[in-house]
């Protein structure tokens, strides 16, 4: 009886040890850390058109390993940027920005080659799209299959560029099944849209706007008893088609993330010293309308102004938008690297402060950078400046509580001693299947830990750190944690 009693209080001592060591296990951190790949006029990807495929591939290795090295998290890589396809698809032509022509056929699949090497570096990949551009002026070819071929009554032409128009139920039910597509086909993480609903005003030759053609469409719904005036008939569309997009999303794949990233002011709000152009009466983009309605699952407004700007200034910007997310979606705002060194008032720094400013607010945990060549071109020393003092540490992405996330089995773990290493491997449990996987190891100077792509299955540490103990999670790519 007293050997018995001896050895439950080893056992219950052991327990209160590893509850001790494990309340003192760092949390590890949390925030989306992106940056847009845009395809569009060769901003990002490819740099240039006529790439061979050898050349396209090395690209996106070369930009991934950066966003590795800087300890992103997730890309936003621009898939239709305007009625075409930077993947193989039957419904839109392949893009010209690939191959110089439209509809030329394209050897790989870029978006699927995204998918698969960034996932290996533990990156999520968010799919954008554009959903009413329908011509862009960089552009020099037109394929037969493009819509303006097949459909050209869907087609308005608007100052330099071509648009689908936003009123039309066939253009809804258009961009939806292309969405849709995508979403079937690609293991992707997340959907997203940019700023582009209605377009940017346009002028005439002498200054004045231009009026968005979709008059025939609006006379037929005044002829029919239409009670809205014109701006709010353009705002119900533009709504109906975002509601309808978060509805499908969800129903295809239930664990794939909706964002959008709007202009950054909402309305002009003199009370709040918020000047600038009105996206709400300009776009008929009532973002703040998505983020209380809870439509999407974060918002990512574009900020892509300095501290300093007097009516744009980036804290009274992301304070505002923070207080207006009342169902607590996530506040990933976007953040202007392309401006780093254009004045003295935007030093690598001044990026740095932005990122420091988002940990603050309540709602944000977070930031998108555009674009992609800026952080490549290294402007200001961005590249050090992030990973020396705001991105220190690899991070998961936050948890999304609306989403019901499952939760990863429990890994099975293997630890292995010699005299110079201690050698740690892993396999996956059982349920869903881990996107990270979160390794801690407790030595003579405490805990650390490391997040890993899921495809690594092994760690190996020095002998001379005195490792005590070493405690392997599996993560979600929805941020849930395993047992």
């Amino acid at each position: 009886m007293r050997k018995t009693s001896h050895m439950f209080a080893l056992l219950l001592l052991a327990a209160f040890a590893a509850t001790i060591a494990a309340q003192r296990m760092p949390e590890p951190a949390r925030e989306f850390r992106a940056a847009w790949i845009a395809t569009v006029d060769n901003i990002d990807f490819p740099t240039r058109k006529g790439l061979s495929t050898e050349e396209q591939k090395a690209e996106i290795i070369r930009d991934l390993d950066l966003a590795r090295k800087l300890r992103l998290n997730a890309v936003i890589f621009q898939v239709r940027p305007m009625a075409d396809a930077m993947y193989r698809s039957d419904i839109e032509p392949w893009s010209e920005f690939l191959t110089g022509e439209m509809g030329k056929p394209q050897s790989f699949d870029p978006l699927q080659f995204v998918v698969e090497e960034a996932h290996k570096r533990g990156i999520l990949v968010h799919a954008w799209f554009n959903p009413y551009r329908a011509y862009h002026p960089a552009a020099k070819t037109i394929d037969d299959r493009h819509i303006l071929k097949r459909r050209p009554d869907l087609v308005r032409k608007y100052g330099r560029y071509l648009w689908l128009d936003p009123t039309d139920e066939e253009v809804k039910c258009y961009s939806l099944s292309v969405l849709s597509d995508v979403v079937r086909r690609y293991d992707i993480d997340g959907v997203h849209f940019d700023d582009y609903f209605y377009p940017y005003i346009e002028k005439d030759e002498v200054g004045r706007d231009i009026e968005f053609p979709d008059e025939v469409n609006w006379y037929e719904y005044r002829s029919k008893g239409g009670k809205l005036g014109r701006a709010n008939w353009r705002r119900w569309h533009v709504n109906d088609f975002i509601a309808r997009v978060g509805r499908q999303v969800k129903r295809l794949k239930p664990h794939v993330m909706y964002g959008i990233s709007p202009f950054g002011i909402w309305q002009p709000m003199s009370e709040k010293g918020i000047e600038g152009f009105n996206a709400y009466e300009g776009l008929y983009a009532d973002a703040r309308k998505w983020l209380q309605d809870g439509t999407v699952d974060y918002l990512a407004p574009q900020l892509y102004w300095e501290t300093a700007r007097k009516g744009q200034s980036f804290p009274v910007l992301l304070d505002w938008w923070d207080k207006e997310n009342t169902k607590g979606r996530h506040l990933w705002p976007g953040l202007a690297a392309y401006r780093i060194g254009r004045n003295e008032d935007w030093p690598a720094s001044e990026l740095i402060r932005q990122i420091e400013g988002t940990r603050k607010a309540r709602g944000t945990a977070g930031a998108i950078h555009f674009s992609f060549k800026s952080l490549r071109n290294d402007l200001g020393g961005v590249q050090r400046e992030l990973t020396e003092k705001v991105y220190t540490r690899d991070a998961m992405i936050p948890l999304s509580s609306w989403m019901n996330g499952k939760q990863p089995g429990r890994p099975r773990t293997k630890i292995t001693r010699t005299k110079e290493a201690v050698r740690v491997n892993w396999s996956p449990g059982r349920g869903e299947r881990p996107f990270w996987y979160l390794v801690y190891a407790q030595d003579k100077n405490g805990w650390s830990y490391s997040v890993v792509p899921r495809d690594e299955r092994s760690i190996v540490l020095s002998a001379d750190r005195g490792i005590k103990t070493v405690i392997v999670k599996a993560v979600s790519r929805l941020g849930v944690v395993s047992r």
